[in-house]
């Protein structure tokens, strides 16, 4: 999806999407707190405008395309990685200003970014507790990178997935990765795909306005 179709067909989405806003009709406990303390929260974390200064100055060296992502997908990014403390953060895909911070989100966590197959070197039995997929306009790219992680899995995991809704092939991807039997709660929220694998939790896929 090119961004001049982005901002026309994005105010009918978000129309069209009104009624799943912050967590409204959702009856789960997680998935409510999930969306309103997480997804939705309002908090300047103090790290916001150091990350922002940084990417500015980076964008000098890297292009115009290293800022590609909307600043509030990175800055959740930042939330979804502080939130789950992952012990290793996968970030596959177009390597942009979003490495900042999903690198910030938890310091500790070990971080591989991979623009291609070839560079995604996982250690034999390690987990991947945090993905990051995006390259869209590469479904094909993207489907095998999510079948190379989810084996690695676990309980605590968390994937996301950039562009569900740019295309009929991602839109058909995401349904698939929905139906994964390994896969548990998930959101939809049009810019990205979130995927839970706690299995203890009932499976539902939510629809948020992001």
């Amino acid at each position: 999806m090119s961004r001049t179709l982005y901002v026309l067909v994005r105010p009918y989405t978000w129309v069209s999407r009104f009624r799943h806003r912050r967590g409204y009709g959702v009856h789960s406990p997680f998935a409510f707190n999930f969306i309103t303390r997480v997804i939705f929260e309002r908090a300047a974390y103090y790290k916001y405008a150091e990350l922002r200064a940084l990417e500015k100055r980076q964008k000098q060296e890297k292009g115009a395309a290293w800022l590609y992502e909307p600043l509030r997908v990175k800055r959740l990014l930042f939330r979804l990685v502080n939130f789950s403390q992952p012990g290793t953060v996968v970030d596959a895909g177009r390597l942009a200003a979003s490495s900042l911070y999903l690198k910030a989100g938890c310091e500790r966590a070990v971080y591989l970014g991979a623009a291609d197959l070839s560079e995604l070197f996982l250690e034999a039995g390690e987990p991947v507790d945090f993905l990051y997929l995006h390259d869209y306009r590469r479904p094909d790219f993207v489907e095998q990178v999510f079948q190379v992680c989810v084996p690695r899995a676990t309980a605590r995991s968390l994937f996301v997935v950039e562009g569900i809704c740019y295309s009929r092939p991602m839109k058909k991807l995401w349904r698939q990765m929905q139906a994964d039997a390994r896969v548990g709660i998930t959101f939809d929220l049009y810019d990205l795909g979130i995927l839970f694998f706690d299995k203890s939790k009932a499976k539902q896929d939510y629809i948020v306005n992001f």
